[in-house]
């Protein structure tokens, strides 16, 4: 199978998240991405911390895909200037920025894969209320819990959650809309969920710093690879790539990250991972495993 063609079985459902553009080497990277025809594409957030970066990562990528899917991570939403949009006005201008440039957002139609004309590929936004912490540890408690293992997001900074009155306001009301969503789909076809936060629990305990947990996601979505039968759950943020296994579901991680995080000697088509309609999980993983100072920015 060529890694410019969709190969004689069809296009591909290829995944990538944490681009991380901010970084020159990584824009470098991403400027050697081959002509992948009828192939389509999910970035799954982390694209970088301004519009720039999303514009360029759609020039590289929007001519190379049949089609693209983006999910927005927490640093696209970081807000670094005093004149920039903040919080939920600043998501609604990354969406209109890729819809200008033809990207699939979470606030478009889902799409159904054409390999077997029943997958639906969903998109999803539903962020992080604090949650994935031990249940002895309180809401309220659970900044000070992480940080006295020396790890605090840089999110508490940057990233307002404007107009809700918390980032947990404004988690669930993303869970809500999104589950709606979901729910009016029909109860006979198979999806891919894709999210740049992990969905569930058990996928968020980075080793290094397994109290980054809380800035992971939400227990309100643990069930939703059953229940919206998904045949893979794909996700980004903790720049851990993994092929994992839950309840049957196939869990993608699909990190790029940092360039201390990925090895100069590869290409950027070789960090795009199958999603469908085989699985190829990436042998280089293990090593690929963040091993950074403590503090994730």
């Amino acid at each position: 199978m060529s890694a410019t063609t969709g190969g004689a079985g069809g296009p591909r459902l290829l995944a990538i998240s944490d681009l991380h553009l901010g970084h020159d080497a990584n824009r470098t990277l991403l400027t050697g991405v081959s002509d992948h025809g009828d192939d389509w594409l999910i970035v799954a957030g982390d694209v970088g911390e301004t519009f720039a970066h999303m514009e360029f990562a759609w020039r590289m990528l929007r001519p190379r895909f049949a089609k693209i899917f983006w999910t927005p991570g927490n640093h696209e939403l970081w807000t670094t200037g005093p004149d920039e949009p903040r919080g939920g006005a600043r998501y609604d201008a990354l969406v209109d920025l890729c819809r200008s440039h033809g990207i699939i957002t979470p606030e478009d139609p889902f799409e159904t894969w054409p390999g077997d004309g029943r997958t639906i590929i969903a998109p999803l936004f539903t962020f992080y209320d604090y949650s994935f912490r031990p249940a002895e540890v309180a809401e309220e408690d659970a900044v000070a819990w992480a940080r006295e293992s020396g790890v605090l997001c840089s999110d508490e900074r940057l990233l307002p959650p404007d107009p809700y009155e918390s980032r947990t306001a404004w988690c669930h009301e993303r869970v809500r809309v999104t589950r709606d969503k979901l729910d009016a789909l029909p109860d006979d076809r198979p999806t891919v969920l894709v999210s740049h936060f992990p969905l569930r629990y058990d996928l968020a305990r980075p080793p290094r710093i397994p109290r980054f947990s809380i800035w992971c996601g939400t227990t309100m979505t643990e069930d939703w690879g059953t229940r919206y039968r998904a045949s893979v759950l794909v996700s980004g943020h903790l720049h851990l790539r993994s092929t994992l296994m839950r309840n049957g579901i196939r869990c993608e991680e699909v990190s790029l990250g940092y360039p201390r995080e990925w090895s100069r000697t590869r290409s950027f088509d070789s960090f795009l991972r199958e999603i469908l309609p085989n699985a190829h999980p990436d042998p280089d993983y293990l090593a690929n495993l963040w091993r950074g100072d403590p503090f994730i920015r």
